[in-house]
């Protein structure tokens, strides 16, 4: 299980399986959407977290079929994988609740 603070990429493809199972290209655009643009996985990099994430126990198999002659594999997020994802987005907010809590401060100070 993930103990650190996640990486953005990491975050983005436990997000998008949130909702529900992907296969890696659609991984690929929704981790782009989510981002509103900023990140843009490459296929080399999307397949090796994910393989990195299979072997925290955080993200799973769930299915293949063929389109259009191709393999099409697709993942899901596992119990592990929600908790990692909960305990990310707590830190997070926790983080953003200090800044606020700093910049209220300062607001504050400015003031008096």
């Amino acid at each position: 299980m993930t103990k650190t603070e996640m990486r953005q990429p990491t975050f983005l493809i436990l997000t998008a399986l949130a909702r529900s199972r992907h296969h890696g290209y659609s991984l690929l655009a929704e981790t782009k959407k989510l981002s509103g643009g900023r990140v843009t996985l490459k296929p080399g990099s999307l397949y090796a977290t994910l393989d990195r994430l299979q072997e925290e126990g955080l993200v799973q198999d769930a299915g293949e079929e063929i389109v259009t002659g191709r393999l099409r594999r697709y993942y899901s997020l596992t119990d592990d994988g929600v908790t990692a994802l909960k305990r990310e987005v707590d830190r997070m907010e926790a983080a953003a609740d200090l800044a606020r809590k700093s910049l209220q401060t300062r607001i504050t100070g400015a003031l008096a």
